[in-house]
């Protein structure tokens, strides 16, 4: 076995061993019929971190992307061990805003003990962000939109969440890639994403395709009410 080979077999064997879900499949999607993943429980939270993400996602790229300037408001849905929320809060600067979402206790205090300027963090519930309403000008979710047990109720409460103007995004694995290795289950293409995404009355804005691994797929709400 070469040694690329053998580097991807270990990295798809810590994938599997450490990135343990905190409950298995949760279904399927009642739009789509994919089968939703698993959440990825706090135990998981040093693949969250690993030095290794850095070539193989480009977060610092990605958050540039999002073009946040200083004084947005924004919120990391399943900010997990907070790596994401440290990124956005410097760029959103001291008048800004980070609010830093989970639905397990164990992460947010990952979160809190780092005592990130600028970052909030806030216990969700698998149906709702539980944030203000029209509070943000960014939404983000990384790598977390497939495990969604609730995944109609959470983009609905979320759009109400959005200030007017707002975005939705999504950063995915890319399913269409079959050299991304990851599990099939927590990777999503775009045209899934974009069928139960605007059937919540949201409307695919650009698809930004620079990350080594990752979709950033970008909505807006739409006018009117959701289908």
């Amino acid at each position: 076995m070469g040694i690329v080979k053998t580097q991807r077999y270990i990295l798809l064997f810590v994938i599997a061993a450490i990135a343990a879900p905190l409950s298995t499949a949760q279904g399927v999607h009642p739009i789509s019929g994919r089968q939703i993943a698993g959440v990825m429980g706090f135990e998981g939270a040093s693949w969250l971190e690993r030095p290794e993400r850095k070539t193989q996602e480009n977060p610092d790229l990605a958050v540039d992307l999002l073009e946040l300037k200083p004084g947005m408001v924004a919120a990391d849905i399943g900010a997990g061990s907070g790596y994401y929320s440290s990124l956005m809060a410097k760029k959103v600067g001291v008048t800004g805003k980070i609010y830093a979402n989970d639905i397990q206790p164990e992460m947010l205090q990952l979160i809190d003990k780092k005592k990130i300027p600028g970052v909030v963090t806030v216990l969700g519930a698998v149906d709702d962000p539980k944030l203000p309403a029209a509070c943000c000008d960014l939404l983000l979710m990384v790598d977390v939109y497939h495990e969604l047990s609730e995944p109609q109720r959470m983009l609905r409460k979320m759009r109400e969440e959005l200030k007017p103007g707002g975005r939705l995004v999504l950063i995915e694995f890319r399913k269409e890639d079959p050299k991304v290795p990851i599990k099939p289950e927590h990777k999503m293409d775009v045209a899934t994403a974009k069928l139960e995404v605007e059937h919540e009355g949201y409307k695919l804005d650009s698809v930004i395709e620079k990350l080594p691994w990752q979709h950033i797929i970008i909505f807006k709400a739409a006018e009117g009410p959701a289908k």
